[in-house]
C-alpha cells in the first residue's frame, strides 16, 4: 500500500512539474525567435502544416512559411532556400506516393550530409513513413541485415554505397540520394533530383500516421540495435535544449556530425526549426570546417569530440586569419570529451563550448555550459530542464553525494524499446544510461566508466565481444580477446590480441583489414599485439586486468 501511495503520489509530482515545465518552454522558445508573433494567415498556415504534416514535417512547412527565401541549406552543389527545400520534398514525397509508398512504411537512408539526405529524410515524414536512419561506416553485412530487420520498402542511398546494397529487395525502389560524376542529359532517371524534377511540387495529402525515427545503435551481438523514436507531443527536446544552449533564430550553423546520428540528426530538426542556415559537407575536413565557420559567419557548430580534436591539432596557424568573432556556441556530444579537450578547445575559441550527456536510448541528460567547463572541465554538467537523472546502487536506491553508481535518466522524449525485442533496464520510470557516475554538491555530473564493457571511440559504440568473435573465426587465429585503452583523440581505442595458429602468418595490417571487411570501420583495432597465449585463470576466464597492463 506504502508503494502504492508513494508512486501515486510521484506520478502527480511528475505531472505538475511538466506542466510547469512546458510553460517555461514556450517561454525560451520564445525568446529564441522559434514562436514569432505572426500574422493571423500565416498562424493559420503553420497550424495547417503541423496538423497535417506533424512536428517533422511541418518544421520544413512552417520554415518556408515564415522565412521562404532565406538560405536554407549549403552543400557541395551550392545553396537552397526554405521554398526550394519545402518543394522538394513536397515533389519527392509526391513521387513516391505515386510509386506506392504508403504511411507507415519504412524508407531507410543511407547518405552522407549533403541535399539529399534532407530531401529524403522531410519527404518520407510528410508520407507517415517510419524512416531508418543507416549509419554510413556500416559494412556491407550490417547494411544488408539491418535493412532487412528494419522493413525497408523503400531505399535512399549515395552512390558510394551501391555495391554494399547487393541483395537488400525494396518492394517500392531503390533511388540514389548523390550520383558521382556530372551527365548532360540530366540526373540518373533513378536519382533523387530526377524524381524531384519530374513530380508535382504541391503539397502532399496527409498521411494520417505520425512518423517514426529509427536511430540504430551498435548492439552487443555485433548487430545493430534499432531504437525507435516517435514525434515529440512535448516542448520538452527543444525547450530542455535551449534551457541550457543560447541557440537562436535565423543564424548560421555549421553541421559537421553526421545526420543519421542522433546528435547530427537533432540539430538539423532543430536548425530547420529556427529558420537557421545549415552548412554541411558530405566528409568532414578539419581545415575545411574551419574555413566554412569564417566564411559563412557561423554562429553554433555541432561536432563530435574527435572533430573537435583534429581542427585543434591543426595548431594555432590552421585558424590564423579566421574571423571566429560570430561563434558563439560550439556543441559536441556523441562520446566523451575529457578535460584536456574541453580546456583546450576553450583556449582557442573562448568558452562557447556546450557538452551534452546522453544516449540514443535516454536522448538527453545533462548539458556543460562554458561556466561549468571553465569551473570543472571533467564534467558533463548539470540536469537539463525537464530531465530527472539519479544515481542509483545495484538495489535501485540513491546513492549519497558523490557516490558512484549506475546512472538512471528520464524525460519526455526516451526510445520505446528495440525494434527487435527488449529494452533498457528501467526502474521506476527511470532508464539505465548503461554508465557508471556520480553528481557532485553542485549537482554537476561526472562519468566514470561504464557498467558493461561498452567502449565509446570517437562518438561511436563498440562491444569487445563482436570483434572477439569475429577474429576467433579466421582461420590464422586461435584465440583472441579486445579491450578499450584510452586515447586522446577518439576517447577510447580498441586494442586487440591475437593468438595464431601454429605453422599460421598474419600481419597487424591483415587483422585491421579483416576486420574492415566484416564489421563498421570504427570497429576496426588500432592496435594489434600477437601473444604466445591469452591470461586465463583456473575456470578459462581471460584476464583482461593483465591485457591492459601489457
Amino acid at each position: 500500500m506504502d508503494l502504492d501511495l508513494r508512486t501515486i503520489v510521484g506520478s502527480a509530482e511528475r505531472f505538475a512539474g511538466r506542466f510547469g515545465d512546458e510553460a517555461v518552454f514556450v517561454a525560451l522558445c520564445i525568446r529564441a525567435g522559434l514562436l514569432p508573433v505572426e500574422l493571423p494567415h500565416r498562424v493559420a498556415q503553420i497550424l495547417r502544416a503541423f496538423e497535417r504534416y506533424g512536428m517533422l514535417g511541418g518544421a520544413l512547412a512552417t520554415a518556408a512559411i515564415r522565412t521562404g527565401n532565406r538560405v536554407g541549406l549549403i552543400d557541395e552543389l551550392g545553396e537552397l532556400t526554405y521554398k526550394q527545400l519545402d518543394q522538394r520534398s513536397n515533389a519527392l514525397a509526391n513521387a513516391w506516393r505515386e510509386r506506392g509508398l504508403e504511411p507507415g512504411e519504412g524508407v531507410a537512408i543511407l547518405a552522407r550530409n549533403h541535399r539529399g539526405f534532407v530531401d529524403a529524410a522531410f519527404a518520407a515524414a510528410k508520407c507517415g513513413a517510419r524512416i531508418v536512419l543507416l549509419n554510413t561506416d556500416f559494412a556491407g553485412p550490417q547494411i544488408r541485415e539491418v535493412a532487412g530487420r528494419e522493413g525497408t520498402d523503400l531505399l535512399v542511398y549515395d552512390d558510394e554505397y551501391s555495391e554494399m546494397l547487393e541483395g537488400v529487395e525494396c518492394r517500392r525502389g531503390r533511388f540514389r540520394a548523390w550520383t558521382e560524376g556530372r551527365r548532360t542529359d540530366g540526373p540518373p532517371p533513378d536519382s533523387l533530383e530526377a524524381l524531384i524534377a519530374e513530380s508535382e511540387d504541391s503539397a502532399p495529402p496527409k498521411p494520417g500516421v505520425a512518423t517514426k525515427i529509427i536511430i540504430l545503435t551498435s548492439g552487443t551481438t555485433g548487430t545493430p540495435k534499432g531504437a525507435p523514436r516517435p514525434e515529440p507531443r512535448s516542448l520538452a527536446p527543444v525547450g530542455g535544449l535551449l534551457s541550457k544552449v543560447p541557440f537562436r533564430a535565423r543564424q548560421t550553423t555549421e553541421l559537421c556530425a553526421p545526420m543519421f546520428h542522433a546528435l547530427g540528426f537533432a540539430h538539423a530538426i532543430l536548425g530547420v526549426a529556427l529558420g537557421s542556415t545549415l552548412v554541411v559537407r558530405r566528409r568532414f575536413d578539419p581545415q575545411a570546417a574551419l574555413d566554412s565557420l569564417d566564411r559563412h559567419r557561423a554562429s553554433a557548430m555541432i561536432v563530435v569530440p574527435v572533430m573537435l580534436a583534429r581542427m585543434l591539432d591543426l595548431g594555432p596557424e590552421a585558424r590564423a586569419d579566421h574571423d571566429f568573432s560570430a561563434l558563439r556556441i560550439i556543441f559536441v556530444g556523441g562520446s566523451q570529451l575529457g578535460a584536456e579537450l574541453a580546456t583546450r578547445t576553450m583556449a582557442a575559441f573562448g568558452p562557447v563550448l556546450y557538452n551534452l550527456y546522453g544516449s540514443t536510448e535516454v536522448a538527453y541528460a545533462t548539458i556543460a555550459t562554458p561556466s561549468d567547463l571553465e569551473r570543472e572541465p571533467g564534467s558533463v554538467g548539470g540536469v537539463v530542464r525537464g530531465a530527472i537523472v539519479k544515481i542509483l546502487d545495484d538495489h535501485g536506491a540513491e546513492v549519497p553525494t558523490g557516490a558512484t553508481g549506475r546512472i538512471f535518466v528520464g524525460n519526455a522524449v526516451q526510445f520505446e524499446g528495440y525494434t527487435g525485442g527488449g529494452t533498457k533496464e528501467q526502474i521506476e520510470g527511470l532508464m539505465s544510461s548503461g554508465d557508471v557516475g556520480h553528481l557532485d554538491e553542485r549537482g554537476l555530473l561526472f562519468i566514470d566508466g561504464r557498467d558493461d564493457e561498452m567502449i565509446v571511440s570517437g562518438g561511436e559504440n563498440v562491444f569487445p565481444g563482436e570483434i572477439e568473435e569475429l577474429l576467433a573465426g579466421h582461420e590464422a587465429i586461435a584465440e583472441a580477446a579486445a579491450i578499450g585503452v584510452s586515447d586522446e583523440r577518439f576517447g577510447q581505442r580498441l586494442r586487440a590480441f591475437v593468438v595464431l595458429r601454429p605453422g599460421a602468418t598474419l600481419t597487424e595490417d591483415e587483422v585491421k583489414a579483416y576486420v574492415r571487411d566484416n564489421l563498421a570501420r570504427y570497429k576496426v583495432p588500432r592496435e594489434v599485439v600477437f601473444l604466445d597465449e591469452l591470461p586465463r585463470n583456473p575456470t578459462g576466464k581471460v584476464l583482461k586486468r593483465e591485457l591492459a597492463a601489457t
